[in-house]
């Protein structure tokens, strides 16, 4: 495989938006594999049924895509250089999900770097993943030379630190591919682990049973009386906030569409408290906070109060 397609796909993704870009060969995973199994024996994914039945897939990438050769594993910036304190509000959404759905952003560019591919190999197998396809996409972006995983189990990169989505392109064909990034650039810092209010971080484990972004997003029904989320109504950043390579190296995203919406940041706890559904649907269309649904959003507001 020559060296021009592989350089010529980099470029390509470049010119599409994506920040950072690197290429591995699809391989066994079976250190990871027996992680992933242990977590979930474990019960660190809650009520995350979703990875317990996936996880043959999730922990062999041949399960989910037998003919794969290559992934091509990419960064998005969505850092919008606001932070929680620009909010009118007590009540605190994370960052990424302050603008568009990033979901549909990140797809549209994905298929529009596999069309790029199609026109050398128009026969080409691929599939491309965002975050709900069964692939351990961390992993493959270490692997990609993107950065590593930090203790708050994110990746983090040197340029951008962890304000990163990711998403890949498995293929059928072989490329040239990057070193992994091999360093953990984390050292003796725990400022993550530290910081997280209900113990929901190990050193490199995250047990979302305890994760307020768990609560907030993915729980479903009530919560029980000693449920805290410090003022998290979706998500939360808090790993992210502490992290000293996202306070000295974050920079400004290039896509609007993540940058906040105005009734994030304008309305005031009031207005939260009395939000109606046909308020939620307007102001959250394409918008990731509908999966926590209007009924969710209303339960995490008053659990803060």
């Amino acid at each position: 495989m020559s060296y021009s397609l592989t350089q010529h796909i980099k470029d390509k993704a470049k010119d599409i938006g994506f920040e950072k870009i690197g290429i591995t060969q699809a391989v066994s995973t079976n250190e990871e594999k027996v992680r992933l199994v242990d977590w979930l024996k474990n019960k660190h994914h809650g009520s995350m049924s979703w990875i317990e039945k996936r996880k043959d897939e999730r922990g062999n990438i041949f399960n989910y895509f037998k003919e794969a050769k290559s992934v091509i594993s990419v960064g998005l910036n969505y850092y919008s250089g606001h932070d929680q304190n620009d909010l009118e509000s007590n009540n605190k959404f994370s960052n990424y999900a302050w603008g568009d759905d990033y979901h549909q952003i990140i797809k549209l560019k994905l298929y529009e770097l596999l069309q790029f591919i199609k026109v050398e190999y128009p026969d080409i197998k691929a599939i491309v993943c965002v975050d709900t396809s069964p692939i351990m996409e961390k992993v493959w972006a270490q692997r990609a030379g993107l950065g590593w995983q930090g203790k708050h189990t994110n990746l983090i990169t040197r340029d951008y630190g962890s304000w990163l989505f990711l998403g890949e392109i498995l293929l059928d064909i072989e490329l040239d591919y990057d070193d992994e990034f091999i360093d953990d650039l984390c050292g003796s810092c725990t400022a993550c682990i530290d910081s997280c209010p209900t113990n929901a971080l190990g050193d490199y484990e995250i047990y979302a049973e305890k994760c307020i972004s768990y609560f907030t997003i993915e729980h479903r029904g009530e919560f029980k009386s000693n449920t805290e989320l410090h003022n998290w109504i979706y998500g939360c950043d808090i790993c992210q906030e502490v992290c000293p390579w996202n306070q000295k190296f974050s920079q400004i995203t290039n896509e609007k569409n993540f940058y906040p919406k105005m009734e994030i940041l304008s309305w005031t706890d009031k207005d939260w408290e009395n939000i109606n559904e046909n308020e939620f649907r307007e102001i959250f269309k394409g918008s990731a906070v509908k999966r926590t649904k209007h009924a969710g959003l209303l339960r995490n507001i008053k659990a803060n109060k």
